[in-house]
């Protein structure tokens, strides 16, 4: 309002256009509904060793990492509602000893919850976020990263997602990595089916495809297989399906295992445990050719990318879709299609 640019910095001079049409920009509203408001950051919580680095490559401490999850929490909390989710510790920052956790264990944190142990029998009872407040006591306790499951505790026998890690094997540039997400969605728009895009926060890229509670965990898990199967063998030059480093050298690992039950898939918006700490963020399809690699954005700079929020992923819960006939149309066989033609769609 006062024609004052905050902490400017100067990069250099452009020469793409005349400088007489360089004019002062007009504010133009944006439509409702256009994009998410940036979230008010609810108060934090006391951060014992507020100053502790977390990551040395960056400097990111660990009130900088609290503080981003208390900023970003709203937005998690429509990824992770419901459903059990582990946790990816670093006590001692990135770089040393990491510890996933599944269970509670003796420590209590605020806004997290429990579930039924009937959830998963014979184990210690499962974790869920029940208000974005967990996130910020999660970091407190040197949490950093959140994973999902792909389930909802509303009906824990059938997943309602399935979910296509992108990882890429030693040598792939970023712009094959950018090639591969566009083919594997163009699979999964001929089998019929829509998927939704986001960073990993890593080196990859995930595809999120949200179902219909039709099928069992096995029957999700083993059509994801048929379907990167399909994809190695069809483009066997960019495309493999097996894991372990020695077999994507050059080539994209199309990884389907998070589908299984009790597997997990790194949230949106979830910090990562690596240097630079990137951010796992959802992106439109239109918009992956401006990305710059998987951890496009990270704890330092992903303030520019809150106020954009969900958006992307608009319409994301009315994308509910059955795999009957992408099933049929692949040549899937399996009993538990056969029987989930019978059953109410939920």
């Amino acid at each position: 309002a006062n024609g004052r640019l905050r902490h400017a910095v100067f990069h250099a001079l452009r020469n793409d256009k005349p400088a007489k049409t360089i004019v002062r920009e007009k504010v133009v509203p944006i439509p409702s509904g256009a994009r998410t408001a940036l979230p008010p950051a609810p108060s934090t919580i006391r951060i014992s060793h507020p100053d502790k680095v977390i990551d040395a490559s960056t400097g990111i401490t660990k009130r900088d990492l609290v503080h981003y999850y208390a900023r970003a929490g709203l937005l998690m909390m429509p990824h992770l509602v419901n459903r059990p989710v582990a946790l990816v510790r670093a006590p001692d920052g990135i770089g040393s000893a990491l510890f996933f956790q599944k269970h509670a264990g003796q420590t209590a944190m605020a806004g997290m919850t429990l579930l039924d142990p009937a959830i998963d029998p014979g184990h210690a009872p499962l974790l869920t976020v029940a208000q974005p407040l967990g996130l910020q006591s999660a970091a407190q306790m040197n949490v950093i990263e959140f994973h999902s499951w792909n389930g909802r505790t509303e009906d824990m026998t059938r997943p309602d997602r399935m979910a296509f890690d992108l990882d890429p094997g030693e040598g792939v540039a970023w712009p094959v990595m950018q090639e591969a997400a566009v083919l594997m969605n163009e699979l999964l728009k001929q089998l019929g089916l829509y998927a939704f895009l986001k960073t990993s926060g890593g080196k990859g890229l995930h595809l999120v495809v949200p179902l219909a509670r039709r099928h069992d965990w096995t029957a999700v898990k083993a059509f994801s297989h048929a379907i990167v199967e399909h994809l190695a063998r069809t483009l066997p030059r960019r495309f493999v399906s097996r894991s372990g480093p020695a077999n994507r050298i050059g080539k994209v690992y199309a990884d389907y295992l998070r589908n299984g039950f009790g597997a997990t898939t790194v949230s949106a918006w979830s910090a990562r445990a690596r240097p630079g700490m990137g951010v796992s963020v959802p992106i439109r399809w239109d918009e992956l050719a401006r990305v710059a690699g998987g951890a496009h954005w990270t704890v330092r700079n992903v303030d520019e990318r809150l106020a954009e929020g969900n958006a992307p992923w608009t319409g994301y819960d009315q994308a509910t879709q059955s795999l009957d006939a992408a099933m049929a149309t692949l040549g899937f066989k399996t009993t538990e299609r056969k029987q989930a033609a019978a059953r109410p769609v939920k």
